[in-house]
């Protein structure tokens, strides 16, 4: 009776150990994803901020691509793109800078003087520095998290705006 009793602790013993083992195995294999996708996720989000903040300047300046449209301005204290838009109701300047950790567009009449923190926030964003090189527009946006992203765009009208 004895050897039953201890055969049957033994057993029961293997089956908690194979049970732990398991147990500590699909742990790991959860922990390992997890991780996975935690880095991939971060990744992506990195992609889709660069993506977006290109998309968005070349969106800008193909829709002011005209002749003395476009330049490149010193707006507060940082680098702002200039959009001039003259119609006939008016003369209008759209800046697109960087200002308290977020890219900010403001629209607004030419003889209006607004401050920096009056535009929009668009995205988070630390830096923007911009070049204008003959037809060749430069920009450069640094990420929250370091990152930068540049963007070389041909100004297509031909001339840029004389600042």
């Amino acid at each position: 009776m004895k050897k039953r009793s201890t055969q049957y602790q033994l057993e029961a013993l293997i089956a908690l150990l194979l049970f732990t083992v398991f147990a500590v195995c699909v742990l790991t294999v959860l922990l390992t994803g997890a991780n996975a996708y935690s880095r991939i996720n971060e990744r992506d989000q990195a992609t889709y901020n660069q993506r977006t903040y290109m998309q968005y300047m070349a969106a800008r300046v193909r829709q002011a691509d005209t002749i003395n449209g476009i330049a490149v301005e010193k707006f507060g204290s940082s680098d702002a793109l200039s959009l001039y838009s003259r119609t006939a109701g008016g003369n209008y300047i759209t800046h697109v800078y960087c200002y308290d950790g977020y890219l900010m567009e403001l629209y607004a009449s030419e003889s209006a003087s607004l401050n920096p923190e009056d535009g929009e926030k668009i995205m988070e964003a630390n830096k923007l520095k911009l070049s204008m090189n003959g037809n060749l527009l430069t920009a450069t946006v640094t990420d929250t998290d370091g990152t930068d992203s540049t963007l070389h765009m041909s100004v297509r009208s031909g001339k840029a705006a004389e600042v």
